[in-house]
């Protein structure tokens, strides 16, 4: 059995033993079909396992804080039970046919709602057995706050406040009514900046949580605090548990819940259960009982890198969680997907987290979510944090510098990863998330594609045109018009007539096809005309309405949408055939998979939405449109795993799991997915486009903070529409934009049905001749690029990472992303201004040498100016590194068969090391079968070698026919390849050596030397 059925059957086994909760999606109805009537309770317990030892005197005080949230199961020799058998029946009686009946009317009203996670029955059982039934307490609602101290209030510096009142219409007699202070800032709030310093804020001795019991455990520490006082958000938890897991010496896990309910906790991305302690910790986990919150401390230098303690401002209510932190510097990264820098501004900023289709620009939430954040500290040393959360939430970042959380839901269950280089981070990472996916070596090459070709007709000529050209092609993909009425799983057997012969006809090419895949299917078709409906309402996948029938509203289709619940297990099975019935006509080569925020073109449904707390909450985040449910589903809509209010951020996440595994399943070959809406653990399953960015210079500019962006949250097949999606791009733009997108990961052209064509020939001579320049040394380096994949496969490595990545101790690179970095070795520096033939790089120290002449460039910590001809984008070696290359091909098919060649650039001292990873590009699970070939190459003291570090001996790379050494200073008068003298042609002006026509196997070592 797949992992991933594996993972989604284990799920609904799951869900089966725990609770229905504020926000589940599995509904009453439905638990309470699966089970007699008579046996359905209110709520259900499920164990973890843990332990709990405290003084009496600590448990004499849990126990009167506690007593009144423990469950009264009366199982205790210590508990008083009445003794007549008359009472108890008549309280079963009452139970059956009175309370429950209730609670399921309340539930189908929309009265109760409820969220969900794991609770820890050990703990209340011990809480619970120490009292008897004589001694419980009634729950009586929190005080209010204390009004404000002002004088305390003026000690808080304005960089240091801490919101009181983040919803709109703050005002002064709110702010104190919830017991914080209002003093207007300073400096009145610029007009058009969505975040000021506040007016509100919390006074450093405001009333939060307490400590009131500590215990060590096998995995680390575990706590319970109590609130003191009621805050502005219905439903505080005024118990909560803090949870502090040592996972690995790099690792570590806290979480903040309610320890008597379950609430929602995503399932996805799966991460590792740790119940015990590791050693030799790289980091200090500080609590004080006279205190709230903790402190995250590294050990190394006792930089604290998370300060919560003291921090008056932890919230932990029914739809509203916060949490605060001070953060050791301003150099933070992460917190996606948005339009911005990839240095975030800490000076009072806000990044939304609530996946939106919308066209990118500044302060929107985009279409993915990802609560991850690096930063380097002023020692140079970096570490990252994650946040497990997939409800709507505002992130704030402040000048203090600190960061805030605000989640609507769910619970606070967060990891720091102390590096401590930002590779290190990454590493971790994507260690916990899941390493990125092994894409298909063809999947690296250039793919082309526009929504609006109309025709198959069209489609061949535009793709022909570009062969004819030189234009180096692996890939032609369909957008929504191939299909038939707009509808998933069929094609126009008119407009796009002998489309199956087509698709073969690229294979025996070499070439491949990828056609669209919307998230959601037609829900009007006639009764047995239509499959992927018919058979999704026979094993009932699709996502459900508050009343229970399936949810309805409107995409592309032309009456209705309704979407497959991609958290259901029978989807896999469902979404496996569909990709099937239409792969067995049309045997298309990768998947496609859009609209998936889920997008709807209604705020909700037909009706709208029940006018609940779920589409209403009590604080609203900062979402486009100014409502949960604008153009997506109802919050309220039911999925496997959760109400959507829980799982929004998921669906196309899930979407891309089950399309990656029915692709697997299907083809018997490596999946190739791209999917515009992404959660944290995507890339483990899938690539990412940047979506309907507009043609213009800025959005160019900005798609390579993106990019690299999004190699931190561990997705690195990634990358934008070259030229630009919506509008009409220009042939200056189009020119530099094809440069550029060359060396993105994923590398294509696409557009809108309404803009002009936009491929390479149709932009004219300059164009094709930059296209064909670029993209041959993007075929030529390929060798190098998968490598890299291998190593973020394997390793967590980055693809294309930020200058600091390699450069950590020179503050000058914290901020650049105007360039960028594929791997340690190459240096792209893209051309980003209209009408300039010259363009400013920041080269830090070291040797660089320009890729297409080999002249060398000293780095000398500062900007220097490059040549950038209109056909030429700089691309910089980095000295001591050694690259594997190819001869390009129009297709990676034909590339792949030319001999490998060694491009070894030296440092100062001439030394260089690189490494060269080689499968059949293809095959599922090549490196964990053990079928493939690792060879390390070394450089020094005029000596170039080859190790072997792994052999399968069943896909063997093509043979060694060409070295070039850049960086020789010295004329060369001999070169010996294993021992046999070879000829060579050494370049003096630009200082390198070039050995041709050799036929060397690589199986065996390899030594290159010269005099």
């Amino acid at each position: 059995m797949t992992r991933i059925r594996y993972l989604l059957q284990a799920f609904r086994s799951r869900r089966r033993n725990r609770h229905l909760s504020r926000t589940d999606s599995v509904s009453f109805e439905a638990f309470c079909n699966e089970i007699p009537p008579q046996k359905c309770p209110a709520t259900k317990e499920s164990s973890l396992n843990g332990d709990f030892n405290s003084s009496p005197l600590k448990r004499e005080r849990l126990e009167e804080d506690y007593v009144r949230f423990a469950p009264q199961n009366c199982e205790s020799t210590t508990c008083s039970r009445p003794s007549l058998p008359a009472i108890l029946l008549v309280l079963m009686l009452l139970a059956v046919f009175l309370v429950l009946p209730l609670v399921y009317l309340l539930h189908c009203f929309g009265v109760i709602y409820t969220q969900e996670r794991y609770e820890h029955p050990t703990l209340l059982e011990k809480i619970h057995h120490t009292h008897k039934s004589s001694e419980t307490k009634v729950p009586t609602a929190l005080p209010p706050p204390p009004k404000p101290d002002y004088g305390k209030c003026k000690l808080v510096q304005e960089r240091d406040r801490f919101d009181c009142y983040p919803e709109n219409g703050a005002n002064q007699q709110g702010c104190e009514a919830r017991g914080c202070c209002w003093i207007p800032a300073k400096k009145k709030p610029k007009m058009g900046v969505p975040l000021a310093t506040p007016y509100c804020f919390y006074p450093s001795n405001y009333g939060t949580y307490n400590y009131v019991n500590v215990t060590q455990t096998a995995y680390g520490l575990e706590a319970f605090l109590k609130r003191g006082y009621a805050t502005a958000y219905p439903g505080d938890v005024e118990i909560i548990k803090l949870s502090a897991k040592f996972e690995t010496e790099t690792r570590l896990h806290i979480k903040i819940s309610d320890p008597l309910k379950n609430r929602f906790e995503p399932p996805f991305p799966e991460v590792p259960i740790v119940d015990k302690a590791a050693m030799n910790l790289s980091y200090l986990f500080y609590i004080d009982s006279t205190k709230p919150g903790f402190r995250v401390v590294r050990r190394s230098d006792n930089t604290i890198i998370f300060d919560a303690l003291s921090l008056p401002n932890l919230i932990f209510s029914d739809q509203f969680l916060q949490l605060s932190g001070k953060l050791p510097s301003n150099y933070i990264y992460g917190i996606g997907e948005h339009r911005t820098r990839l240095l975030l501004s800490t000076q009072w900023s806000r990044f939304t987290l609530f996946n939106h289709d919308a066209i990118p620009s500044f302060e929107k939430n985009l279409y993915g979510s990802h609560p991850f954040y690096l930063i380097m500290e002023n020692s140079t040393k970096s570490h990252g944090f994650y946040l497990q959360n997939s409800n709507a939430m505002d992130v704030i970042l402040q000048p203090t510098p600190a960061i805030t959380f605000r989640p609507i839901g769910g619970v606070l269950d967060f990891y720091f990863f102390l590096g401590p280089t930002p590779s290190d981070v990454i590493s971790q990472y994507t260690d916990l998330i899941g390493r990125p996916f092994m894409p298909p070596y063809w999947g690296l090459g250039f793919h082309l594609c526009r929504f609006g070709y109309k025709t198959l007709n069209r489609t061949k000529l535009v793709m022909q045109r570009n062969i004819d050209a030189g234009i180096p092609l692996d890939t032609q993909w369909n957008d929504l018009d191939y299909m038939k009425s707009s509808n998933d799983f069929t094609y126009d057997s008119v407009n796009f007539k002998g489309l199956p012969q087509f698709v073969k006809d690229l294979h025996l090419k070499g070439m491949h096809y990828i056609p669209l895949i919307d998230a959601g299917v037609s829900g009007s078709e006639p009764p047995g005309s239509y499959p992927p409906f018919d058979e999704g309402l026979k094993m009932d996948i699709f996502v459900k309405n508050s009343s229970g029938k399936i949810f309805i509203g409107k995409v592309w289709n032309n009456k209705t949408t309704v979407w497959p619940d991609f958290t259901h297990p029978t989807t896999v099975d469902y979404w496996t055939m569909m990709l099937k019935s239409l792969h067995d006509i049309v045997p298309f080569d990768g998947a496609w998979i859009d609209m998936n925020e889920p997008s709807n073109f209604l705020s909700g449904s037909f009706n709208g939405c029940p006018k609940t707390s779920l589409d209403s909450p009590p604080y609203l985040p900062s979402v486009d449109g100014g409502a949960l449910n604008y153009k997506t589903m109802c919050m309220s809509a039911k999925h496997y795993a959760g109400l959507h209010y829980n799982v929004h951020n998921l669906f196309g996440f899930t979407e891309a799991i089950v399309t990656s595994f029915a692709m697997s399943d299907i083809r018997g070959r490596r999946p190739m997915v791209i999917s515009r809406s992404t959660f944290a653990g995507h890339g483990h399953y899938a690539g990412h486009w940047s979506g309907d960015v507009v043609s213009d210079w800025l959005d160019m500019r900005y798609t390579i903070p993106q990019l690299l962006s999004f190699s931190l949250f561990g997705v690195p097949l990634m990358g934008a529409d070259i030229c630009g999606f919506n509008g009409n791009t220009t042939r200056s733009l189009c020119n530099r934009w094809t440069q550029l997108g060359a060396f993105y990961p994923f590398s294509r052209n696409h557009n809108t049905d309404d803009g002009i064509d936009q491929d390479p020939v149709a932009m004219g001579p300059e164009v094709v001749m930059s296209a064909r320049k670029a993209l041959s040394m993007r075929y030529k380096l390929l060798p190098y690029l998968y490598t890299l994949f291998w190593a973020a496969h394997t390793r967590g490595d980055t693809v294309a990472r930020p200058l600091f990545f390699e450069f950590p101790t020179d503050l000058k690179t914290y901020d650049i992303d105007t360039q960028f970095l594929w791997g340690p070795a190459l240096m792209i520096v893209p051309v980003l201004e209209e009408n300039s033939t010259e363009v400013t790089a920041y080269l830090p120290e070291g040797l660089w040498y320009d890729i297409y002449t080999k002249s060398p460039i000293a780095g000398q910590g500062q900007s220097v100016n490059l040549s950038a001809p209109l056909d030429t984008i700089p691309v910089l070696l980095r000295g001591g590194y050694i690259l594997p290359t190819q001869a390009p091909e129009q297709t990676t098919t034909r590339s792949r068969l030319n001999r490998i060649e060694i491009v070894a650039a030296g440092d100062e001292q001439m030394n260089a090391f690189g490494e060269f990873y080689w499968d059949d590009g293809d095959s599922l699970n090549s490196y964990e079968e053990k079928q493939y070939t690792l060879i390390d190459f070394w450089m020094e003291r005029g000596v170039l070698r080859s190790e072997n570090i792994f052999w399968s001996g069943t896909e063997n790379p093509p043979n060694l026919g060409a070295v070039t050494i850049v960086g020789i200073t010295d004329s060369v008068e001999e070169v010996l390849v294993n021992n046999v003298a070879q000829a060579f042609r050494y370049d003096t002006i630009h200082k390198y050596l070039l050995i041709e026509n050799l036929n060397v196997e690589l199986q065996k070592p390899v030594v290159v030397t010269w005099k």
